[in-house]
């Protein structure tokens, strides 16, 4: 059970830290520009314009992609109570894999609407 309860921990770190993410982007923006937190690419880093817009969009996506990660992580890891260590071990690097690349993709979105809102240059598409 102390295995179970290891892998449900660590597997809810993921959708929980992007819910708690996508809420403070929400609410507060990160307001200097920099290379060590918030919403760091390229395309988001141009101007102050850009990385406002590029950290609420993500707020969106996080807070919901999350809610529904961790809702669904859950679910699977109580199927798995009571279950073998390997099995829980084998399907809880499962669920985190899934986990992850479900944040990467999340990612796409947001440099979609910077682009289309965006010129190269970070200045606003009319």
């Amino acid at each position: 059970m102390g295995f179970w309860i290891y892998i449900v921990f660590t597997d809810m770190m993921i959708p929980v830290l992007m819910t708690v993410f996508g809420l403070i982007f929400m609410h507060r923006v990160p307001v200097k520009i920099n290379s060590i937190y918030g919403y760091r690419t390229r395309r988001s880093m141009k101007n102050k314009d850009t990385w406002a817009f590029a950290h609420k969009h993500i707020a969106k996506s996080w807070l919901r992609v999350g809610i529904i990660t961790a809702v669904l992580s859950f679910i699977i890891l109580l199927m798995l109570y009571g279950k073998s260590e390997e099995t829980v071990g084998n399907i809880g690097l499962a669920v985190c894999i899934v986990q992850i690349a479900v944040m990467v993709i999340s990612i796409i979105p947001t440099e979609v609407a910077l682009h289309k809102t965006f010129d190269s240059d970070g200045k606003r598409r009319n």
